[in-house]
């Protein structure tokens, strides 16, 4: 009798134990609910961090299982976002306040850069401010926002020509000068072989334009339901651009298996160049230290400056994009 008893409770501990296991692997499974990341362009070093973030596990340390799923033409991301098709993706400063602006209420979780990457790059070998009335290419779509404004504030009367992604209009002598930013369009064009003197790059951050660019957003409902997942996500996120500013080179090769993954036509020289620029703008100017906060000086000013030119109809405060 002794023995059976002996039995049934040994089975009965195999048992408790097997649930116990079903248990612990549902709470696990819990943890790592889907994560949707959807950067606001291609697969580029751009993205760099995130995507050490996914290879070097970082995300599933933090108990999320991320997907990363860039844009496309028909599905950009803020239209994922809005159909809750993805949870996070990244935005300039300046789009960030304009889509709020419009009543899309946005969180910023982690801010990334500290400066502004905006030129106006001339073909002439003169400043571009000096060309009154130029035909200038711009995005067909994208941040142009600053651009706008610079073009009002210097009364410049640039004629805009908007181009898709690439610098193809300003190679060809179709238009006196275009935008571009630091980390990519510029070094496309020195890619080309056109001389690029430095004085004929206007570049923003230097006379006084200094704004904030790249910040990782979720909408304001999704942090309200989801506060932990999203603080895992760009606490991971951090992690994986201080990694990236530690190993540059194995950096770049990891960039260069999601450019080849998602069929980007690009090259490592490219790549390698903006690495190291983006890398650049996220050490603030005043501390020198990479800070991974969204400014409240710089939004407040950047709020003006956006208001003054029509940019914005009302009033976007530091409070409404940070995190509480």
């Amino acid at each position: 009798m002794d023995k059976e008893i002996t039995s049934f409770c040994l089975r009965i501990s195999r048992s408790v134990c097997v649930a116990l296991l079903f248990l612990v692997s549902g709470h696990r499974l819990q943890a790592q609910e889907k994560f949707i990341f959807t950067p606001q362009w291609t697969a580029q070093a751009q993205f760099a961090g995130y995507y050490v973030a996914q290879e070097k596990g970082f995300y599933k340390e933090a108990g999320l299982n991320v997907e990363i799923v860039h844009p496309s033409l028909t599905q950009p991301a803020m239209k994922r976002i809005q159909n809750k098709e993805s949870h996070a993706t990244t935005l300039q400063l300046c789009q960030a306040m304009e889509i709020v602006d419009g009543g899309i209420e946005l969180v910023n979780i982690l801010q990334t850069s500290m400066n502004n990457a905006l030129t106006i790059v001339s073909r002439r070998g003169v400043n571009p401010l000096t060309q009154k009335g130029a035909r200038v290419g711009i995005w067909a779509s994208g941040a142009s926002q600053l651009a706008f404004c610079v073009n009002k504030k210097e009364n410049l009367g640039y004629e805009w020509v908007p181009f898709a992604s690439n610098v193809n209009l300003f190679v060809a002598g179709a238009i006196d000068a275009t935008v571009a930013m630091s980390y990519n369009e510029y070094y496309q064009l020195v890619q080309t072989g056109l001389p690029m003197d430095e004085k004929c790059v206007y570049r923003l951050s230097e006379h006084g334009y200094n704004f904030q660019e790249d910040g990782l957003y979720v909408t304001r409902e999704y942090y309200d339901k989801h506060r932990d997942q999203a603080k895992k996500f760009a606490q991971a996120s951090r992690k994986g651009w201080e990694w990236a500013a530690a190993h540059p080179e194995e950096t770049l090769d990891i960039v260069m298996k999601y450019v080849q993954d998602n069929h980007i036509i690009t090259n490592k020289t490219l790549q390698k160049l903006m690495l190291e620029e983006i890398l650049r703008l996220q050490v603030d100017r005043d501390s020198g230290k990479r800070e991974f906060r969204l400014r409240p000086d710089m939004v407040k000013k950047l709020n003006q400056l956006l208001l003054e030119c029509n940019m914005l109809k009302h009033e976007v405060t530091y409070e409404q994009l940070i995190a509480q």
